[in-house]
C-alpha cells in the first residue's frame, strides 16, 4: 500500500512546486497583454484576450533595443572572458602543488560572499580614475561592464570548475607530455575536451548572473552601455507606473535565458554532476 502511494505523494508535491514556480510568469505574461484601461478595471488571473501593444511598443522604442543589444554584448563577453580566465586560473591551481593553493580558493570566493554595494564606491572610482585613458574612461562603457562582471562572476567559475578539473585524472596529464605534447597542447587536446560539461555549466550560469544583474548596471551605466533590466526603472514616474510595458520587457528578460537553457540542458545537467563521484 505504501509503494502505491507515494508515487501520487509525489507527483502531488511535484505540481504543487511547480504551481508555484510558474505562476509568477504566467501572472506577467498576463499583466503584459492587458492594456493599462483593462489592467486597472478587471485585474483578472485569466487570459482571455490577446493585446500586443505593449509588446510593439518595446520592439518599436530605439532605446529599448539599444539596451537589448548591450545587454546581449555584455553578458556574452562576460561569460566567454570569465570561463576563459576562471579555467585557466583552476587548471593552475588543481595541476600544480602550489603552496597556499587552498588559501586561494577560499580568498576568491570571499568576492562573492559581500553584497555587491559594497563594491560600488571601489568599482566607480576604479572606472573613472585608475583605468581613465585621456580623456576616456571605462564608466558607461561595455567594456567597464564586462570587467566590472568579472568581481562576482570569475570567483563563482572558478570554485565551479574545480570538481570537474579534479575529476579529470592527472595521469592524462603526463601520458600526454610524455608523448611531446607541449601544456598547451595538453589543456588544448586533453583536458578541454574532458571538461567540456563543467565549462558549459560555467558559461551558461555566469551569462545568465551577468544578464539579470540590475545594482552595478544601474549605477555604472548612464546611456550608452545601459542594460535591459535597468530598462524597467524608466517606467516608474511620478505619475504612473507602466505595469503593462514592464512585464513586456520582463518577458523579453526571460526568453534569452530560456533559449539558451533548453539547448544545453543536457550539458548543464552533466556538468553539475562531473566530478561528484571521484574513483
Amino acid at each position: 500500500m505504501r509503494s502505491r502511494k507515494t508515487p501520487w505523494l509525489s507527483v502531488a508535491l511535484w505540481s504543487l512546486l511547480s504551481f508555484v514556480t510558474l505562476f509568477p510568469i504566467y501572472w506577467m505574461f498576463v499583466i503584459s497583454m492587458k492594456a493599462p484601461v483593462e489592467l486597472f478595471s478587471t485585474p483578472d488571473i485569466l487570459l482571455r484576450s490577446l493585446d500586443w501593444s505593449n509588446y510593439v511598443e518595446v520592439l518599436e522604442s530605439p532605446t529599448l533595443r539599444g539596451y537589448m543589444v548591450n545587454s546581449l554584448v555584455i553578458s556574452s563577453g562576460n561569460a566567454v572572458l570569465v570561463t576563459a580566465l576562471g579555467f585557466l586560473a583552476c587548471y593552475a591551481l588543481t595541476r600544480y602543488d602550489l603552496p597556499g593553493k587552498e588559501s586561494i580558493f577560499f580568498w576568491t570566493i570571499t568576492n562573492r560572499m559581500a553584497p555587491p554595494a559594497v563594491f560600488l564606491l571601489p568599482l566607480f572610482l576604479l572606472l573613472t580614475q585608475v583605468y581613465r585613458i585621456g580623456d576616456f574612461s571605462l564608466l558607461d562603457t561595455r567594456i567597464g561592464m564586462i570587467l566590472v562582471y568579472c568581481t562576482f562572476n570569475l570567483p563563482f567559475a572558478i570554485w565551479t570548475l574545480r570538481p570537474t578539473l579534479d575529476a579529470i585524472p592527472k595521469e592524462l596529464d603526463e601520458a600526454a607530455l610524455v608523448d611531446g605534447a607541449s601544456a598547451w597542447r595538453v589543456i588544448w587536446d586533453v583536458i578541454l575536451p574532458l571538461a567540456r560539461p563543467g565549462l558549459a555549466v560555467t558559461l551558461i550560469l555566469t551569462w545568465v548572473f551577468a544578464w539579470n544583474e540590475y545594482l552595478l548596471a544601474a549605477t555604472l551605466t548612464n546611456f550608452t552601455a545601459r542594460t535591459l533590466t535597468t530598462g524597467l526603472s524608466e517606467y516608474v514616474t511620478t505619475t504612473g507606473t507602466a505595469w503593462g510595458i514592464m512585464a513586456a520587457i520582463s518577458v523579453f528578460t526571460l526568453i534569452p535565458a530560456l533559449i539558451v537553457f533548453s539547448l544545453v540542458q543536457r550539458h548543464i545537467v552533466t556538468g553539475l554532476t562531473f566530478g561528484a563521484v571521484k574513483g
